[in-house]
């Protein structure tokens, strides 16, 4: 049986970087699409000791007519795609009147559009067979709604409405394929450092940080699933409820706390962001954080699907019912 396909792009560094070398893990000849060609030779000469194929493409997401040209080379370069992951993305950060037009046009275009422009590729090649998966890349509860970060929070919000709406296209064709929405927490990679930084403050992952490799675990369950939507960490439950219950709570709470948190200790530094260009150098999945592992023994940081986020969801609230009738019988005696 040939080696099943797989597109990854962003590619050369971060998630990306961690994606290809899980997937060549499991045996699938991978196309590695980035800005950096020299990145991509490099993450292309990692996957050599694993006997997998690979093709690198240098091409920005953000033009959609390019992305679609190099989803037909890899058909016939390598064969029928058969998995697509949109890994790439820029982020800015800063008050939302310090975010000029280019800066939000920019964000949009690789973060939002590169995402769509990649799925509307991958679908025209999976299309023919009517199978196929394709993930994109959303935030975890406890990244969404931050202060500061409206660009990417709105970017990553259109990607899972445009999903939502077009998975109902996708069944109603008939088609297997599965349309998946990986939603992560701190990741640490380097696209913190090569954001365009508007704070005034050297900046840091927010709550919990997890190594690249968890992320591209949760994407590997997508691709090897079915799934809709994959959470990771159980950081996201607790945030989600409370958004879903008292959302002015968690907007009091942010405009108290959400500031602070992003905002590390030293001065801050004029340092190149990766908007207009790639930011050279020899940079590979980590980033300059420490983060929660992988392990390859023990207990892996937990994956929620829709099923168990409402199971784990109905005993929080169960348990919250539960003390809340013993508190007033309490009271009554």
């Amino acid at each position: 049986m040939p080696n099943q396909i797989a597109v990854v792009t962003g590619a050369g560094a971060g998630i990306g970087r961690a994606t290809v070398r899980m997937l060549a893990s499991y045996g699938f000849d991978i196309a590695l699409i980035g800005r950096n060609e020299q990145r991509l030779q490099d993450a292309a000469q990692e996957l050599e000791a694993s006997a997998v194929r690979t093709l690198t493409l240098q091409v920005d997401v953000s033009d959609a007519a390019a992305l679609a040209q190099a989803a037909e080379q890899v058909e016939r370069n390598l064969g029928p795609i058969t998995v697509w992951i949109n890994a790439a993305g820029v982020t800015a950060i800063g008050p939302v009147l310090s975010l000029d037009e280019a800066t939000l046009r920019r964000v949009t275009d690789v973060t939002y559009l590169g995402s769509v422009f990649g799925t509307q590729a991958a679908l025209a090649c999976m299309r023919r067979r009517g199978s196929g998966t394709i993930v994109n890349l959303g935030l975890a509860h406890p990244l969404r709604g931050l202060p500061l970060q409206s660009a990417v929070n709105g970017a990553h919000a259109a990607i899972s409405a445009f999903c939502d709406s077009v998975r109902p296209e996708i069944r109603a064709l008939s088609d297997r394929i599965d349309l998946t929405v990986v939603h992560l927490p701190s990741i640490n990679t380097t696209r913190l450092g090569w954001s365009r930084n508007l704070s005034g403050h050297t900046l840091k992952p927010v709550g919990r940080i997890y190594e690249p490799e968890i992320a591209a675990h949760a994407i590997c369950q997508a691709v090897l699933g079915h799934h809709r939507d994959i959470w990771v960490g159980a950081s996201s439950i607790l945030p989600s409820l409370i958004n879903g219950l008292a959302p002015s709570l968690r907007d009091r709470f942010l405009a108290r706390k959400g500031f602070k948190a992003q905002f590390g200790a030293d001065a801050p530094e004029d340092a190149p962001d990766s908007f207009v260009e790639s930011v050279e150098g020899a940079y590979a999945a980590h980033g300059p954080y420490e983060g929660i592992p992988l392990r390859e023994q023990g207990r892996k940081p937990l994956l929620l699907t829709i099923p168990r986020r409402i199971g784990l969801g109905a005993s929080l609230l169960g348990l919250a019912g539960i003390v809340a009738l013993w508190r007033a019988a309490r009271g009554k005696n």
